[in-house]
């Protein structure tokens, strides 16, 4: 069973996620599929329809947030090496294509967020930091292409 990592907020984040779906989302559903059940018949129910099929996703969102939870592995920050490029740690990248400064953090795949500067280990880039250190070139085979970065600063 393979292990993925987490910082403690971002645990916490999809244990709140979970809750909120088995006590929030999935009660108000139930009872979107009863309400839709006492209108009559149902081959012709949009509401019904619609109402399962919403049951369908939050049902197997739970079933991937349990299994998710179950095989977490809180990484303590703290412990990570601060000169070389771990889990958890931002990295200030200098992108020798197009001169300009990045900043990324490390973080598990179901905390990233590209678009807000976290990006996972799993991928390509993440891949290609790992255990790198300041003053180090890096090269990412990415979707777009081969992306070449120095690495500035370590924080």
């Amino acid at each position: 069973m393979e292990r993925i990592p987490f910082t403690r907020e971002g645990l916490e984040k999809i244990k709140a996620e979970l809750d909120h779906l088995m006590n929030v989302e999935r009660p108000a559903n139930i009872r979107a599929i009863e309400e839709a059940r006492s209108h009559g018949d149902l081959s012709e129910n949009a509401e019904y329809h619609a109402a399962k099929e919403r049951q369908s996703f939050i049902q197997g969102r739970i079933n991937e947030l349990q299994d998710v939870i179950g095989r977490a592995e809180v990484i303590d920050l703290d412990e990570v090496p601060p000169d070389r490029v771990a889990f958890g740690r931002t990295v200030l990248l200098y992108d020798l294509q197009t001169e300009e400064e990045v900043t990324y953090q490390l973080l598990g795949p179901y905390e990233s967020e590209p678009e807000q500067g976290k990006i996972s280990v799993t991928s390509p880039l993440g891949q290609a930091m790992l255990g790198r250190e300041e003053g180090d070139e890096i090269r990412a085979r990415t979707p777009g292409g081969i992306m070449e970065f120095e690495i500035i600063e370590i924080r």
